[in-house]
């Protein structure tokens, strides 16, 4: 197990703000998922749209190395500048979703 990170409550307070919003049609849930012990922290999206089911991740982040690894960001204006405005370094997030070339983060 890693040593806790200084990142884990900053991660946790970008989701969960995320967690607060809710989806312009369909009876869709955001739920948070932490886990301090591994270091893994993500926002699913489970309900019904439109007589289709919806599941599956909005974003996941770990973090590793004292890095915070996007893992994946489904979010339409992505989670990274959020996370650099709370406080994260940019040099400590890792887009690692992306080849690994293009792992750093930007704010464009």
């Amino acid at each position: 197990m890693d040593t806790p990170s200084p990142y884990q409550d900053v991660i946790k307070r970008v989701i969960q703000r995320y967690a607060q919003f809710r989806p312009s049609h369909g009876d869709i849930r955001l739920d948070t998922v932490f886990d301090d012990t591994q270091q893994r922290y993500a926002l699913m999206q489970t309900g019904w749209d439109r007589g289709r089911r919806v599941r599956g991740n909005l974003v996941y982040i770990t973090i590793c190395d004292n890095k915070v690894q996007v893992e994946y960001d489904g979010l339409e204006q992505g989670i990274t500048q959020d996370l650099i405005n709370h406080g994260i370094p940019e040099d400590r997030i890792v887009l690692a979703f992306l080849p690994e070339s293009n792992y750093r983060a930007t704010t464009a």
